[in-house]
């Protein structure tokens, strides 16, 4: 049987199109939730038009912070390996399927090889080669790799990362988020949304390694004033961030600024008609960094290293948190339009050809 774990909102994006993909062949798998995100993943589920989960393994809202984090996966590590014939339905012959870097992926990652079955890496072999940018991130795909039996790599740069490890490695060409893309934008125009008129750049931050040092995430909020100058700014705020800009005391500052428009985060679907609008993205995130890629986007990378290569040196400007090249790429975005990189593509295609004959 194939058996899906899935902790937060990227990853059952980045997952859908493979599970819808089994929902239209009838292939029976089963959907485990670790219940790391709980906030969204519904309407996410309905929009993608996803069966409802098999089991959650926790339920109580988004563990987000990190010392949360580390109590929750030790908790439900433990459930998951105790549990584990339970969790999957006593199977012996079957594959678990992960993805990406959180610690869902590494609990589920581990919960599978507990359990004898096999275990396949979706978004492997990924490398920033610095475990502390991004942080816990790199740490986790490396301990996953050790980990796993199949690796599912979006590009051969992927592949070659993972050279010094045993395990099938496959070549997906692109991440999956491509044919999550896809839909989404065949889907958007039945949006309610309402994006700001004239010209106006999309800014989101999340990564530890930014929001944790005050120092740091004011010196990011400095750079989104100085950009709003030029082009307004909808800054959309992940739950964490938003709490770490009101503990600096730095939310009032972009709250008073006219040219800065403090947003929740949007439904997905929604969110993709943004920033599609959008003249370019300022942002320190991977999915973000890759959907801006394959719609051609300019996008300004908040980081000083990205374990990713989607755009790099054509629309993604990897800023290394450098004042001259946020404001070069603030004043010349233009050279980074790109054609989009949409069509004729189907990562999951790819993926499922391997598990199907785990069904």
């Amino acid at each position: 049987m194939i058996h899906i774990i899935l902790g937060t909102k990227a990853q059952l994006i980045k997952t859908a199109p493979l599970m819808k993909m089994m929902q239209s062949e009838g292939i029976p798998f089963n959907y485990i939730s670790t219940g790391q995100h709980e906030k969204g993943m519904e309407e996410l589920r309905r929009a993608f038009g996803l069966k409802e989960p098999d089991m959650v393994l926790h339920k109580g809202g988004d563990v987000i912070s990190l010392p949360s984090i580390f109590v929750w996966s030790l908790l439900l590590l433990a459930k998951a390996v105790f549990l584990r014939k339970n969790i999957f339905r006593g199977d012996k012959s079957g594959i678990v399927l992960v993805h990406g870097d959180t610690f869902s992926t590494l609990i589920g990652a581990l919960a599978g090889r507990f359990a004898g079955l096999k275990v396949a890496h979706v978004e492997a072999g990924l490398r920033s080669h610095d475990f502390l940018n991004p942080f816990p991130e790199e740490l986790t795909r490396v301990f996953t790799s050790f980990i796993a039996d199949y690796f599912f790599c979006p590009g051969q740069w992927a592949v070659n990362n993972l050279k010094k490890r045993s395990g099938v490695k496959i070549n997906t060409f692109d991440n999956t988020l491509l044919d999550a893309l896809h839909h989404a934008l065949q889907n958007s125009g039945e949006s309610g949304l309402n994006h700001p008129e004239g010209r106006y750049c999309v800014a989101s931050i999340h990564r530890y390694e930014n929001i944790l040092s005050k120092k740091r995430l004011s010196r990011i909020v400095e750079t989104v004033e100085k950009i709003s100058v030029k082009c307004k700014t909808v800054f959309v705020l992940h739950p964490v961030t938003e709490k770490r800009l009101r503990s600096y005391g730095l939310y009032e500052r972009l709250a008073d600024n006219p040219d800065i428009l403090p947003r929740g985060r949007y439904p997905y679907f929604d969110f993709i008609r943004l920033i599609s609008h959008s003249e370019f993205i300022v942002t320190d995130g991977g999915s973000n960094q890759e959907e801006s890629f394959y719609l051609g986007k300019p996008c300004l990378l908040l980081r000083r290293r990205t374990e990713r290569m989607e755009g790099l040196g054509k629309n993604v400007c990897l800023s290394g948190m450098d004042d001259s090249a946020i404001d070069d790429f603030v004043s010349n975005y233009g050279k980074h339009n790109i054609p989009a990189e949409t069509a004729g593509r189907h990562p999951s295609e790819i993926i499922m050809k391997e598990v199907r004959k785990f069904a």
